[in-house]
């Protein structure tokens, strides 16, 4: 078991003395044509950006994506972001007893719970050629792979498992959008959710790092999962060519928005539903997770997310401070 101080409870100024997991190495050059190593180096709790100066060609002739290293060096903060200043950095010996599930996240939900969830789920639809469509698709080694990548390598759900917890949520919100407007398609709503990404299982590798694949890269999840529904319906007789043509279009467009790789817009009641379910399951765990990085931090914002765009108000209880009485009580 490995015991070291996670990488988002250390703070600047604090020494670094850790094996972590090399999330990327790649070489870069300075406007005065210097050339050094940018890396990315994680833990279970954080990923940080790291720089090697000097002396590092024998390091970078040896180490590849993946590989364990042993760090040590100091967080430092640059442009409102943490990283580490490398002093020295080797890989690790087999004789360290460490290996890459020490440093890949996982969710924190019970994982034979969220299977069998997932399961309920798939057998309350009740549309014939859906069920028969999911059950092509989901053959044992998919299965295993479905269950286990996360939903993305750096933004929300990106852990072990997440594409399931993120999918779970998804198809909680549209179950219960489809009590409130029992018009809805629920078997149509529910196959997609299920099937919305399932394309990372491709897209995304998770057993020694977080990574795209190159099929991933060229092609993506959306595609991807396109792809798998077309195929598997083919092979299934008299398969309705107005159901497909509605769950494709559930999938395609359930990011929304052309300039966010949808390649369609949604353009039906069902279609509408998925994106903001989607939307509102990542969006959520994302910020979730950047408050919980910054709960050691001091004030009540974290720091600036890139990604969101904005800083997060994130305002911590005093100790010992109770709860306000109920206006209801």
């Amino acid at each position: 078991m490995l015991k070291q101080k996670e990488l988002s409870k250390l703070k600047t100024g604090e020494p670094v003395k850790h094996f972590l997991l090399l999330n990327k190495i790649e070489t870069k050059t300075t406007k005065a044509n210097k050339s050094y190593l940018n890396l990315e180096l994680r833990d279970k709790s954080a990923v940080y950006p790291a720089k090697v100066w000097d002396n590092f060609e024998d390091f970078l002739a040896r180490a590849k994506e993946g590989d364990i290293v042993r760090v040590e060096g100091v967080i430092e903060e640059f442009n409102n972001q943490p990283q580490i200043r490398i002093l020295s950095i080797d890989l690790a010996r087999e004789s360290d007893n460490v290996s890459q599930k020490d440093f890949l996240p996982v969710s924190e939900r019970d994982f034979d719970e969220m299977k069998n969830e997932l399961k309920d789920f798939i057998r309350s639809i009740n549309n014939r050629y859906l069920l028969e469509l999911l059950n092509r698709i989901f053959d044992e080694k998919t299965f295993e792979k479905y269950t286990h990548v996360p939903a993305g390598k750096a933004w929300h759900h990106s852990y072990v498992h997440g594409l399931l917890e993120h999918t779970l949520e998804i198809l909680k919100i549209c179950d219960l959008m489809c009590k409130i407007h029992p018009e809805m398609d629920r078997d149509l709503l529910l196959t997609a959710a299920i099937l919305h990404d399932f394309g990372k299982t491709e897209e995304l590798t998770y057993e020694n790092s977080f990574d795209y694949t190159d099929k991933g890269r060229l092609l993506g999840h959306i595609t991807i999962a396109a792809l798998k529904i077309q195929e598997a319906a083919e092979k299934i007789n008299n398969f309705p060519e107005k159901l497909l043509m509605l769950l494709l279009h559930l999938v395609l467009s359930h990011q929304g928005k052309l300039e966010h790789a949808s390649p369609v817009e949604p353009k039906t009641l069902e279609a509408i539903v998925l994106y903001h379910a989607d939307e509102l399951s990542a969006k959520a765990n994302a910020y979730k997770l950047a408050i919980k990085a910054d709960e050691d931090k001091e004030g009540s914002w974290t720091r600036f997310l890139p990604l969101a765009g904005t800083m997060l108000f994130a305002e911590k209880k005093k100790n010992g401070e109770e709860p306000k009485d109920s206006l209801f009580d």
